[in-house]
């Protein structure tokens, strides 16, 4: 049995809220890692992210806009975000991704 067998439910949310505020930092510092690395490697990224906190946010009842999650987990609005990090695509980065995801 493992310590998190055993852990209340608030603790549990209260550990995951924390670990999920670090990957989001995290992701805010490491702006020289691009999505399309992210999605090749992990099958997801920051869009992922975003998203997964707009339909968090919608489970609750909540409207929060695409931008607005975006902007949350990007730690400023897409678009600005874009403009100063994001870079084309290499070809050896699409030739990674398009193997990674030949099913979709």
């Amino acid at each position: 049995m493992s310590a998190f067998d055993t852990l209340d439910e608030k603790t549990e949310t209260e550990l995951q809220a924390a670990a999920f505020r670090r990957l989001r930092d995290h992701f805010q510092t490491r702006t020289d890692v691009q999505n399309i690395d992210l999605m090749t490697l992990a099958g997801f990224c920051r869009n992922c992210l975003s998203g997964w906190v707009q339909d968090a946010a919608q489970e609750k009842g909540m409207d929060i806009s695409k931008e607005d999650a975006r902007a949350y987990v990007y730690g400023m609005p897409y678009s600005e975000w874009r403009e100063r990090y994001q870079t084309e695509a290499t070809d050896a980065q699409r030739a990674a991704f398009d193997k990674t995801h030949k099913h979709k």
